[in-house]
């Protein structure tokens, strides 16, 4: 069925930045739904310092109005239901609280959230589609996404057209329930979209992210994972593509505040022209309480032109000595001179050949995603995104 419903910098030039600290675990306010707890940030706050708030189109500091239209279409399986629902509802905002200003405007500003329920052990055979398109001007949104126990599924959030969109999205996992969500930001050029995506893991589930992102003049998300019980499993993997001009930030949270989870974080990125610049921010907390936590966070960044900036900040946190294991790791460089030696050895063109680099860089990740429409679309889309780029 298908239903539509309203809804540490560098200088130009250089490479990369890597740095470690547990200063961004720290927000400049408490977590809170409503806007007056935070103050109009300024651009020196820990979170805000990498991120242009001129290009924000007023999404921080309240100017921006909801004057647009933003169309949700939904593809729901057999045994999955959607409903709309207000602001009151228990389910909305259940998986994490707003950590910034533009969170929490949008918690605010949303006229109706959209709820997806999975029945408990419910296993539909195909993926949840929820398609996002954007029609201009600014809009607010906030999607819940909720499983019952020893459930399973699949949902795939697909983001194209243009608009200003500050949404907030809430993965509520019951107890032995096991989710994967594909969020693909394919936005047109001029689009903003800032975005919290909070996830709730129940006891013994498992909860798989694949952020990818291409489009959009700025895109910042910031995925947060925290568990209500022991034996939670999360793995969080993103791809970005960001093109001269663009800035493209994700800002990722991993809570372990209940003992015996693990969490595994692996992003990737790839930068083009002049202006080009992606943001990666990895955080870990290991609170007291979470004894037996094995987590790992690794970041790593191919940069292929002169001009583009990467800022990559990996921080971990550890409260209790009784882990299993904890670990980061962040790396940014250029083309590998060996592969394409290799490959140009055996006769293949220079050109090419940095294609086939880039392509193996990604296609690791690609292949992890596990459905193959998705799959080959994000493969052509680098390949779109390389034409003419690299050479």
């Amino acid at each position: 069925m298908a239903e539509s419903i309203p809804v540490g910098s560098t200088t130009a030039g250089q490479i990369a930045v890597a740095a470690e600290s547990t200063v961004a675990t720290r927000m400049s306010a408490p977590p809170s739904f409503d806007v007056a707890d935070f103050p109009v940030p300024h651009g020196r706050e820990e979170e805000w310092r990498f991120t242009p708030l001129a290009r924000l189109r007023g999404l921080h500091d309240g100017t921006a109005k909801a004057d647009g239209r933003v169309e949700i279409e939904v593809s729901l399986p057999a045994g999955v239901t959607q409903e709309t629902v207000d602001r009151e509802d228990p389910r909305v905002g259940k998986g994490g609280t707003p950590v910034d200003r533009v969170a929490a405007q949008a918690f605010s500003a949303f006229e109706k959230a959209n709820v997806i329920t999975v029945p408990k052990e419910a296993r539909p055979a195909e993926p949840i589609r929820i398609a996002v398109r954007g029609h201009g001007g600014v809009a607010y949104g906030h999607q819940v996404v909720e499983l019952g126990a020893f459930a399973e599924a699949v949902v795939v959030l697909d983001h194209t057209g243009d608009a200003v969109l500050a949404a907030n999205v809430d993965y509520l996992l019951g107890d032995g329930a096991k989710l994967t969500v594909v969020s693909v930001q394919d936005w047109g050029t001029e689009t903003v979209h800032v975005g919290q995506h909070n996830a709730l893991i129940g006891r013994d589930a498992s909860f798989k992210s694949v952020v990818v992102t291409f489009g959009g003049d700025l895109v910042r998300l910031h995925p947060r994972v925290s568990y209500t019980a022991p034996g939670g499993e999360a793995e969080l993997l993103g791809l970005y593509f960001t093109d001269k001009g663009q800035h493209h930030e994700h800002r990722l949270f991993v809570d372990h505040n209940a003992p015996h989870c693990t969490s595994n974080v692996s992003y990737k990125g790839a930068l083009q022209g002049e202006g080009a610049h992606a943001v990666w921010i990895g955080d870990v907390l290991i609170e007291a309480a979470a004894e037996g936590t094995d987590t790992y966070e690794m970041n790593r960044n191919l940069v292929l032109t002169d001009g583009a900036r990467v800022d990559s900040v990996p921080n971990l946190e550890i409260e209790t000595g009784e882990i299993v294991g904890a670990g980061h790791a962040s790396t940014t460089g250029r083309f590998d001179d060996e592969q394409l030696f290799y490959l140009m050895a055996r006769g293949i063109a220079e050109e090419d050949a940095r294609r086939l680099v880039v392509r193996g860089f990604f296609a690791e990740l690609v292949q992890q995603i596990g459905l193959p429409d998705v799959e080959e679309r994000l493969l052509a889309k680098i390949g779109e995104e390389l034409e003419g780029a690299v050479g």
